[in-house]
């Protein structure tokens, strides 16, 4: 049973100060310029936003809770091993940003799931993502929520479901105030609160023990320092090809085509500037990856030192409770536990109103909009937005309780599920960007059993028992209460020899038999399973029901692989290889009605009223990537754009104002 601590005030004052600056900012944007009274502001911002604050906000919607507790959590229990992901990650940001942002930012696309739409001519195949990814954001919403929950009644013995709760309600408020550009201002304070808690564990856990020397060596000692694994077996839980290769591909459908991550990068001005938002996260995840793994072996070895294991010998129920124990323990300070809960609440609340916002996003444009676009005036599309916005908070808040029966780590929980969900997602996109053969059956068909096979897998793995952990545990100062237990003798590195607990229950690993040995394989390539099936399914029924003729796919819904990933190769090996196909650049794509316009600006006279209040008819040159362009008669500014998705303002020192509009 795990030992409760209790919040002072002070740690309470910090905690509700993050929860009022969160709520704050809803208000603000909910309040600020023309308050949220469209559909675009709403959901795309107006595609205005800002590089640095975009990229922090892809980073902290999917480096949440789950990554503060979990991967501390996988390091404490595990070894290093898991550090190697990181480079699975770097290599699916650089695939998103110079595969998938090309692909899908030209086409000024609200819901990802409308590029499925237009590659394979079928509503029911972009319905068939959504659907995805409807089923996996809910999922993933559950356990970021639930993960903060399980630590604050761990250590304070704050009920779980008020913890849900206040996350589920208080992202759903500023979400449904404030829109997408409440979330991503969020997600950028949300970020400095995760980065301070985290740093403070870093700073006092290595002056606790004496030093990163010292860290490194008792983790040496203690067999936690084995980064690479080169086993094939799939079966494996964690191994270099695992964390690598199945870490790449699960990523790359988060970074490249999650509806999170395209609402983010395509709410920006241009091509390069949503490149960059998202280049910039291999920054963002190596620092967050690097203190995250930091902070699980400077925990381990503070107990070590300490002589006493609080997870093998039950002082602690779970790994989960290892991270926020050693912060009451240790981090006695006023203030500094209240700080560490603010920080997984931060990660928590990312999480859940980005959900929010991409789920809103694609029930409204996917499922809704079709039917009642025509009907509705501006205003009101935009509340059933903000309805949506509520329905699906409440949806969160339910599978986070459902969350409380999962076993294992909430890293495996989460990546688990969400990586049987994620992968199907990147085969459709693969599956129209890469086989112009491919058609909206193979996508439909494909789709959906992309979707239930890794996910039956993943359902019948937490059937399973729980391999037991293998390496060896301090427990030589201390007494665990009503578990069996084995000790060995271990000699350390400075020749001082320790009582160990090798194993809390020494039982024989479960030998898998039949259908059993297939759930087995490791989490970590459920994406791989998912994608690998949409694609070669989609194909087989593809050519069983017709292939398209790759003449009929205009070139734009298509992906030259070799251009974007091989630049430096030869422009006649290029042209080879994408059999002789001409592709177009990103920046000379026009997508639609909204692409009749890039860049405009025209002044008009300045008067005693409010520019925004003021009918005129201008004249203006429309300015295309060649320089050239039509002119084109406006009607009226009004509390709407020009023709356009965003119009700023500025008031000249000659007695004009200048419009300025950008797509």
């Amino acid at each position: 049973m795990v030992e409760q601590r209790h919040f002072g005030v002070w740690d309470y004052v910090v905690f509700s100060l993050m929860l009022a600056v969160s709520a704050a900012i809803g208000i603000f944007y909910g309040c600020r310029g023309s308050k949220q009274k469209t559909t675009k502001e709403f959901l795309m911002a107006n595609r205005s936003m800002s590089i640095v604050p975009v990229a922090i906000s892809i980073l902290v919607s999917f480096m949440s809770a789950i990554l503060i507790l979990g991967t501390p959590a996988e390091m404490y229990t595990a070894g290093t091993e898991y550090f190697v992901y990181l480079g699975g990650i770097i290599l699916a940001i650089i695939i998103a940003a110079q595969v998938f942002v090309p692909l899908l930012y030209p086409l000024k696309l609200t819901s990802s799931f409308e590029y499925l739409e237009l590659r394979f001519n079928s509503k029911w195949a972009k319905l068939t993502g959504t659907l995805i990814l409807i089923v996996q954001q809910i999922l993933y919403m559950g356990i970021a929520s639930f993960a903060p929950s399980t630590a604050l009644e761990a250590v304070t013995g704050f009920p779980v479901w008020a913890t849900i709760i206040i996350v589920g309600l208080v992202s759903t408020f500023y979400t449904t105030l404030g829109g997408m550009k409440a979330v991503v201002w969020t997600d950028v304070f949300q970020s400095v609160v995760m980065l301070a808690g985290l740093l403070a564990i870093v700073i006092e856990g290595v002056s606790r023990v004496g030093g990163m020397a010292t860290v490194w060596q008792i983790n040496y000692d203690w067999e936690r320092i084995n980064f690479f694994d080169f086993n094939p077996d799939p079966t494996q839980r964690h191994s270099f090809w695992s964390l690598v290769v199945g870490g790449m591909v699960g990523w790359t459908a988060t970074y490249g085509c999650n509806q999170a991550s395209v609402q983010r990068y395509c709410a920006l001005r241009s091509v390069q500037k949503a490149k960059i938002s998202v280049m910039l996260n291999i920054l963002g995840v190596t620092v967050l990856l690097t203190i995250t793994c930091l902070t699980g072996i400077i925990i381990f070895a503070y107990y070590v030192k300490q002589g006493c294991d609080p997870f093998t010998t039950g002082i602690v129920d779970n790994s989960n409770q290892i991270i926020p124990y050693f912060v009451m323990e240790v981090l006695n300070f006023p203030g500094l536990p209240g700080l560490f809960i603010s920080c997984l609440f931060s990660g928590a609340l990312s999480t859940m109103s980005s959900c929010l916002n991409a789920l809103a996003a694609v029930t409204w444009e996917d499922f809704l909009k079709p039917f009642l676009g025509h009907r509705l005036t501006e205003g009101q599309k935009t509340w059933v937005t903000k309805l949506l916005v509520l329905v699906f908070g409440g949806a969160g808040i339910g599978m986070a309780f459902m969350a409380q029966g999962l076993g294992g780590t909430v890293l495996q929980a989460s990546l688990s599920f969400t990586g049987a969900a994620s992968g199907p997602v990147l085969g459709l996109f693969l599956l129209g960007g890469l086989f112009p053969w491919a058609n909206g059956y193979g996508a439909i068909v494909g789709g959906l059993l992309g979707l239930f096979f890794p996910l039956w897998i993943s359902i019948g793995a937490y059937n399973l028992p729980a391999a037991p952990y293998t390496l060896p545990f301090p427990t030589n100062s201390c007494v665990a209460p009503n578990i069996s237990m084995t000790t060995m003798a271990m000699t350390t590195a400075s020749g001082i020899t320790l009582d160990v607990l090798s194993s809390t229950t020494p039982a024989l690993p479960y030998e898998a038999s039949g259908i059993e040995l297939l759930y087995t394989v490791s989490y970590l390539w459920y994406p791989s399973i998912g994608a690998a099936t949409v694609i070669i399914v989609g194909l087989i029924v593809s050519f069983a029901t017709g292939p398209m003729n790759i003449d009929e796919i205009d070139p734009k819904y298509l992906i030259p692989l070799f251009d974007r990933l091989f630049c430096c190769l030869p422009a006649s090996w290029r042209r080879t290889l994408r059999c002789k196909k001409e592709f177009p650049r990103p920046e000379d794509i026009r997508a639609g009605d909204d692409s009749d316009v890039y860049d405009s600006e025209f002044v008009v006279p300045t008067t005693d009223e409010k520019p925004s209040q003021q009918p005129f008819t201008v004249m203006a040159t429309d300015v295309y990537p060649n320089g050239k362009g039509p002119l084109t008669s406006y009607d009226s500014l009004g509390e709407k754009d020009v023709g356009n998705d965003a119009v700023s303002t500025e008031n000249m020192s000659n007695g004009t104002y200048k419009y300025t509009t950008h797509l």
